[in-house]
C-alpha cells in the first residue's frame, strides 16, 4: 500500500507581498527565498506543508483555478481580518455538517475555503 501526504502547494500572483498579507491574516508566516538563479517568493512551512507564493510570469495567468482551504481557529476573526484588507467574502460563514465554513476571494482571484469547528 501506498500512502501519500500533500507537502507543497504553490500558487501564482500578480503582486507577492500584497498576497503575504492576505494569508498572514490567517496566521502564516512566510519567509522570502530564491533557488538558484530562480525568483525571489515567499514560502510558509507549516505541519510539514510548505506553501509558496512565486511572481507571476510575464503573460501568465494567476493559479485562479486552484482551490485552496484553510482550517481556522476562528472564522469570525479571520473573515474580519480579511475584509479589513479588502477582501471580497462570496460566501458568508455559515454551519454545515463539519463545522462553520465561510469562502474568500484573494487579491488574485483564488477561492479560499475557511473552516472552523462548530461550537
Amino acid at each position: 500500500m501506498l500512502n501519500s501526504t500533500i507537502n507543497l502547494l504553490t500558487i501564482r500572483s500578480r503582486d507577492i507581498d500584497r498576497a503575504v498579507r492576505f494569508y498572514e491574516a490567517l496566521g502564516l508566516s512566510f519567509q522570502k527565498h530564491s533557488h538558484g538563479q530562480g525568483p525571489q517568493h515567499y514560502c510558509s512551512d507549516n505541519a510539514g506543508v510548505a506553501f509558496e507564493i512565486y511572481p507571476l510570469e510575464p503573460g501568465k495567468l494567476p493559479t485562479t483555478d486552484t482551490r485552496l482551504g484553510f482550517a481556522v481557529s476562528s472564522l469570525k476573526i479571520a473573515t474580519s481580518r480579511l475584509s479589513a484588507l479588502g477582501a471580497r467574502l462570496i460566501v458568508p460563514p455559515t454551519d454545515s455538517s463539519w463545522g462553520r465554513r465561510a469562502v474568500v476571494v484573494d487579491f488574485d482571484g483564488h477561492r479560499v475555503e475557511l473552516t472552523s469547528k462548530a461550537l
